[in-house]
């Protein structure tokens, strides 16, 4: 079962980047490539920032750093561990997912719990390390669809797919 534990808590997340690429693209048009790689990135920023700022703003010693009973499952770095960087992309990737593709989003979220209670079983985050990471993670996905939402109908027609963006003037004609 500790075998378990270690896989889901290290390497799921990058099983779920995998799945990620895979539906940016076989499960999107042009436009929604387009879209929800604007997503990701502005996200992904957020992320950064939202990690940055929460570890700044408080200090949470893992679980193994100072209980010498408590003994993590792997090795890892005795640092702050809020917020769990792992469950913070994990959050991020199944928020934009289950904004574009329910089943595939509501796979990828349970995907995300897994990995936040993984590493709590793990022993290299608190609880409250996991939950905060999640909730990050969501919240830069829609920071990052509504800048995308922002973005994406303001690009030129040839880059989404679409007709242009804007639409012809008024008593404009048509040539073939």
């Amino acid at each position: 079962m500790d075998n378990l534990t270690v896989w889901v808590a290290k390497y799921l997340l990058y099983a779920m980047a995998v799945l990620f690429v895979a539906i940016w693209l076989f499960a999107e048009r042009r436009a929604g490539r387009i879209e929800l790689a604007i997503a990701a990135a502005a996200g992904l920023i957020c992320c950064g920032i939202f990690i940055v700022v929460a570890a700044h703003l408080h200090d949470d010693p893992r679980p193994f750093v100072g209980h010498p009973n408590v003994h993590p499952l792997f090795h890892h770095a005795a640092d702050n561990g809020f917020p769990s960087d792992h469950s913070v992309a994990a959050g991020l990737i199944a928020t934009l997912i289950l904004f574009r593709h329910r089943l595939l989003g509501l796979l990828l979220a349970v995907c995300a719990v897994a990995v936040a209670a993984a590493r709590v079983h793990a022993q290299v985050h608190h609880v409250q390390d996991v939950v905060a990471g999640l909730l990050l993670g969501a919240l830069a996905a829609l920071i990052g669809i509504l800048i995308a939402r922002v973005i994406v109908p303001k690009l030129p027609g040839r880059l989404t797919g679409g007709g242009g963006s804007q639409p012809p003037a008024v008593g404009a004609t048509h040539r073939a």
